[in-house]
């Protein structure tokens, strides 16, 4: 083997692989935050007694679920501007994070709602609470409690998912890794320290949620 190891060139760079890491973690906050409560809104049409709703919701799902996320963020920024919509690269990016987001998030949501015990709604209503304080204190916090852990997988999948945005020239990590590689021909030094970066992202990110989880959860189950 020929090939001479050398990190030293990429010392140059760190401000860019700085600035791309931040710009990672601000895209992928916006789309977690977007994409949960476009998440809930969606459960909230699925489990709706209209069945024109429900059906929209589940063809939703269904069509994000099974479609590759790379082919629905060309969808966006490349086939959206042939109805006259137009979005620049970052934009199209969060956007296609946001709705790739919600579907996998209405059905985590789905699935904690429907394990509430109907004797708690049941209670609420001969308490004399409202349909939205029996949603908001009974259903959804009981809820979101129980899957807290699934959405914060999801939210750091997400955030490693938004490599692939680097695809439409979206400024992230990965592009400036791109960027940086295409200056240096270090690809092997390169995408090991991008690598290395994404797993600090994914490990910060997952202790943020957790405090997150511990501060708004933290109250007895019983």
């Amino acid at each position: 083997m020929t090939y001479q190891f050398d990190f030293s060139p990429l010392l140059t760079y760190w401000p860019e692989l700085a600035a791309g890491m931040v710009q990672t973690l601000r895209i992928s906050c916006i789309a977690m935050v977007a994409g949960l409560v476009l998440g809930i809104a969606l459960t909230a049409l699925r489990m709706s007694p209209s069945r024109p709703l429900r059906w929209l919701a589940v063809s939703y799902i269904e069509l994000v679920r099974n479609t590759p996320f790379l082919v629905q963020i060309f969808f966006i920024f490349f086939g959206l501007p042939a109805l006259g919509l137009r979005f620049d690269a970052t934009q199209a990016a969060v956007l296609a994070m946001s709705l790739n987001c919600s579907a996998y998030a209405a059905e985590i949501v789905r699935g904690g709602v429907q394990a509430v015990p109907k004797g708690q709604v049941e209670a609420g209503r001969a308490l004399g609470l409202g349909t939205a304080d029996i949603y908001r204190f009974i259903v959804f916090r009981p809820a979101i409690r129980a899957i807290y852990p699934s959405l914060c997988s999801q939210f750091v999948l997400l955030m490693l998912n938004s490599s692939l945005v680097a695809a439409i020239s979206a400024e992230e990590l990965t592009y400036a890794a791109q960027m940086i590689d295409n200056r240096t021909f270090r690809s092997f030094e390169i995408f090991a320290v991008v690598g290395l970066l994404y797993l600090a992202l994914s490990q910060c990110l997952s202790l943020v949620l957790a405090a997150i989880g511990r501060a708004y959860f933290s109250y007895p189950s019983k």
